[in-house]
């Protein structure tokens, strides 16, 4: 057991003891413009944390809220594991279900700590790590509603989340805030997602297929004739996407900057990591033998959204404990790798799945290393328990 625990880093090297004494500096900060959370939203979940026991640790309702939408992705893989479907009504609806009982979980964890006195740094990074996660995981759960099927626009749902959630953290690392702007991703655009999957139940999601024009009677026309209702709004995603929120992000990077005599332009090469983590994933789903032919999207999408998550929790780890921003991670290298093969062109059928299969297991098994590590040490230094709560007098010894 020693010999195989060298091969991996050292908890140390994850985190180190002086980056841990930064957590006494901590303080959640968040914004939240959401007129859907102020005036409907908040007295739900301040009504909906009620119904957990106090003895129920913050994380495990996280934990918990993520399950479900990994259950949904269990039912794609069993029912519809072409993503197209069409599948029975009820899965359509489950899916919905799935998103709003991990939306409502995910907002009710935090109400849930306060409401015990268990607020810690450990649980800003075990929520984040699992929304983090959870880009990928709606994402297919979403395309799999939309009836996207083993495409391309399966592959943009799940990167659309990915890109935003990646904005979002950068900023909160320059910034010290979470911004959430009048119209944000876990708030309203969860609330269409999970409508979308319910319409889907109701009339089947060939709706989303019917020509541009036919499904926006009033801009369809603005698009291709030969585009779908599903590549317009996919279209309109994209836009809102990169002017209402990557550009958002930067403004407010920039005026953090401003504010603290940093150069804004400094952090700007920040940003190549997700150009190459998506720019890795698209040359080599473009040049695959067989992801797309022989249905192995999914297994694709969840080997890159477990490095995503990886490369997006180091990021919150830096931004509590003050280390600088990373830049790097050893998850990245599959990806890269994979992406160099395929363009060589020498990848086979065979050859291509094996290299799948064994990029899935080190990433996965990087991650959790990764993960359980760090969640020991914050646990440790804290003097709590991540899916536990820990007694007043236990904790009152460490601080």
């Amino acid at each position: 057991m020693v010999g195989l625990t060298s091969y991996f880093p050292s908890g140390d090297e994850y985190v180190t003891e002086d980056a841990l004494k930064n957590l006494r500096n901590y303080r959640y900060r968040a914004v939240d413009k959401s007129f859907l959370t102020k005036y409907l939203y908040r007295h739900y979940w301040e009504w909906a944390v009620t119904l957990f026991p106090r003895w129920m640790a913050p994380n495990l309702i996280t934990l918990t809220g993520l399950s479900f939408e990994i259950f949904d992705v269990i039912l794609v893989l069993l029912i519809m594991p072409d993503l197209e479907g069409p599948g029975p009504a009820w899965l359509y609806f489950a899916f919905g279900i799935g998103m709003w009982l991990y939306s409502t979980f995910d907002n009710v964890d935090g109400k849930q700590a306060r409401r015990t006195g268990t607020s810690s740094p450990l649980g800003e990074l075990f929520d984040h790590g699992c929304d983090a996660l959870n880009c990928t995981i709606a994402g297919i759960v979403e395309a799999s509603a939309f009836a996207c099927g083993i495409s391309w626009q399966t592959v943009a749902i799940v990167f659309f989340t990915t890109m935003t959630f990646f904005f979002s953290t950068w900023e909160e690392y320059h910034t010290g805030v979470l911004y959430l702007g009048y119209i944000n991703g876990p708030t309203e655009i969860l609330t269409l997602a999970v409508l979308a999957c319910f319409a889907s139940g109701i009339w089947g999601p060939a709706i989303w297929h019917v020509p541009a024009s036919q499904g926006l009677p009033i801009i369809g026309r603005l698009f291709p004739e030969a585009w779908e209702l599903m590549d317009a709004l996919l279209m309109i995603t994209a836009m809102a996407m990169i002017f209402g929120h990557c550009l958002v992000c930067c403004i407010n990077v920039y005026s953090a900057c401003k504010e603290q005599n940093r150069s804004f332009f400094a952090t700007l090469p920040q940003l190549v990591q997700y150009a190459v983590f998506a720019g890795s994933c698209y040359i080599w789903l473009s040049n695959s033998t067989t992801i797309f032919t022989n249905n192995h999207l999914v297994l694709f999408m969840v080997t890159a959204g477990t490095a995503f998550g990886r490369i997006v929790s180091k990021i919150i780890l830096a931004h509590l404990t003050e280390m600088p921003f990373p830049s790097y991670t050893v998850q990245m290298i599959p990806l890269v790798l994979g992406a160099v093969i395929a363009r060589i062109g020498w990848f086979t059928p065979s050859t291509e799945l094996l290299f799948l299969v064994i990029s899935f297991l080190f990433v996965v098994v990087a991650y959790f290393h990764w993960a359980l590590v760090v969640i020991e040490r914050f646990c440790e230094f804290l003097g709590i328990n991540c899916l536990t709560i820990t007694p007043r007098k236990q904790r009152a010894k460490t601080e």
